[in-house]
């Protein structure tokens, strides 16, 4: 593998909660424009995963490399400069805000981010409910906001996650469709997903996460051959 087609290169990590040591040597990779998913079982340690590149655990140890630098001791006001955009499974949204002033509330942290009219229109039902309150979106809605709130900011690297959870089908179409823009478009993607039947279709390599580390690793074409594993994993 050239290494400059890896944007993202995560060796050896380990990361802390206080005295819990939840991630336990995590090692992969992700290459520019790529869409990689992290799957597993709920805590299997795969958001852990995603705080930690951004630096939001307690310790970690080991090697955190974005774009050819690394990135472990730095904080993360500093990696997000760098160009990680970070959507948490929270979402975030400033309920008394309108939608409009949520999506420009964070700063541009480089140049290259969507324009507010891309957005739009990648997003028509925030351009609809663009002056409605926060806490009178819904919950599609509300994901929607969240993952474009990060797409103004310039950030190339999305760190998604689980942004299918508990959103009906044709919203979850909707974002499916969304994150093939993107990837179109140049972004580079590490989506943490429960939803093995919204991820699989999407993702050109996934990983399975067990107990703080990576146990197998899946390419787009080996999802028959090594459904077994699958169901061991994820009980898919």
């Amino acid at each position: 593998m050239n290494p400059a087609a890896e944007y993202l290169r995560v060796t050896g990590l380990h990361a802390f909660y206080g005295e819990s040591h939840i991630l336990h040597g995590m090692d992969f990779r992700v290459n520019r424009g790529e869409c990689v998913t992290l799957l597993g079982r709920n805590g299997a340690g795969r958001t852990t995963t995603l705080k930690a590149i951004l630096g939001l655990t307690g310790r970690r140890t080991g090697s955190i490399m974005l774009n050819g630098r690394e990135v472990i001791a730095a904080p993360p006001h500093r990696i997000a400069h760098l160009g990680v955009g970070y959507c948490p499974e929270e979402r975030g949204i400033y309920a008394s805000l309108s939608a409009e002033e949520n999506l420009m509330l964070p700063p541009q942290v480089a140049s290259g981010g969507l324009s507010l009219e891309e957005i739009h229109a990648m997003f028509p039902n925030l351009h609809e409910r663009r002056k409605s309150q926060g806490s009178r979106l819904s919950g599609g809605e509300q994901q929607m906001l969240a993952l474009a709130r990060i797409l103004r900011t310039g950030a190339r690297l999305l760190l998604l996650d689980e942004i299918s959870e508990g959103l009906a089908p044709v919203i979850v179409q909707k974002l499916a469709e969304v994150i093939r823009q993107l990837k179109e478009k140049g972004f580079t993607i590490l989506l943490v997903e429960q939803n093995f039947r919204f991820a699989a279709p999407l993702a050109d390599r996934m990983y399975i996460v067990e107990r703080g580390a990576i146990v197998a690793e899946i390419g787009k074409g080996e999802l028959e051959q090594k459904s077994a594993m699958l169901q061991k994993y994820l009980g898919v």
